[in-house]
């Protein structure tokens, strides 16, 4: 089964599809509120064309990887002719954007260049000014993206600050929790404490009774001696 080539320029092309929709969005909103020989909005317009030379360069690497397939045979490729059907759409379909986006750009510096003449009415004289409803759309199309760039970061900063309360949360459990331990380790040494003040004290009275035994144990036997002598005197005295 031969190398099929399409999957490789397809991620190509789609990122630099991704690339030119992003730069086309910027240069609208560029184009809404800067005048023509604005820097920015030449530097969009041009940064524009560049890649959507770059993405047409890209393109037809990919429409010859899908005439490869076309004229090799699906089959040899593993592929259906569906799927054969749907890159050639795909093909179509980038084409489709390439031109769109490079008719909107061409078109509007050409219609930057010859608004000057179409300024005259009929008559000759200066026709009053007005505003196109491209120019309309393109306003509201900016205040829309405004907003959801706003929505955005409000959700980002109630993720954030869902965040920072679940950490806090936690934070204050270990806390409580750590507060139960020190005070488990505060009686367990209080409980310590007691006990070897206990022990020692136990130990002061075993002490102080092997002492005490130590100095009366000669008068108990000198006693019992004394009383085993009186117990023989009187019995040899009765006998």
């Amino acid at each position: 089964m031969s190398t099929d080539p399409y999957h490789a320029v397809q991620q190509e092309v789609q990122a630099s599809l991704q690339n030119a929709a992003t730069l086309r969005a910027s240069y609208k909103r560029i184009r809404s509120t800067a005048s023509g020989d604005s820097e920015e909005l030449i530097w969009a317009r041009n940064e524009l064309k560049a890649t959507l030379a770059a993405l047409e360069a890209d393109l037809e690497d990919l429409e010859e990887s899908v005439n490869v397939v076309e004229s090799t045979g699906a089959r040899l490729f593993g592929l259906e002719e569906s799927e054969v059907i749907d890159r050639r759409r795909y093909v179509s379909h980038v084409r489709n954007e390439i031109e769109s986006m490079r008719a909107e750009v061409d078109g509007q510096a050409d219609g930057r260049r010859s608004r000057p003449s179409s300024m005259l009415g009929p008559s000759g004289r200066a026709a009053e000014p007005t505003i196109p409803e491209e120019e309309d759309a393109q306003s509201e199309w900016a205040r829309q993206e405004q907003q959801m760039m706003i929505r955005q970061q409000d959700e980002t900063m109630d993720s954030i600050a869902g965040t920072l309360n679940t950490l806090h949360e936690q934070a204050g459990l270990m806390g409580r929790e750590i507060g139960e331990h020190v005070e488990m380790l505060d009686d367990l040494e209080r409980g310590v404490d007691h006990s070897e003040a206990k022990l020692s004290t136990a130990m002061r009275k075993m002490r102080n009774f092997i002492r005490q035994t130590e100095e009366t144990k000669s008068g108990w036997c000198i006693v019992i001696l004394i009383i085993i002598l009186m117990a023989l005197l009187l019995a040899v005295i009765l006998v």
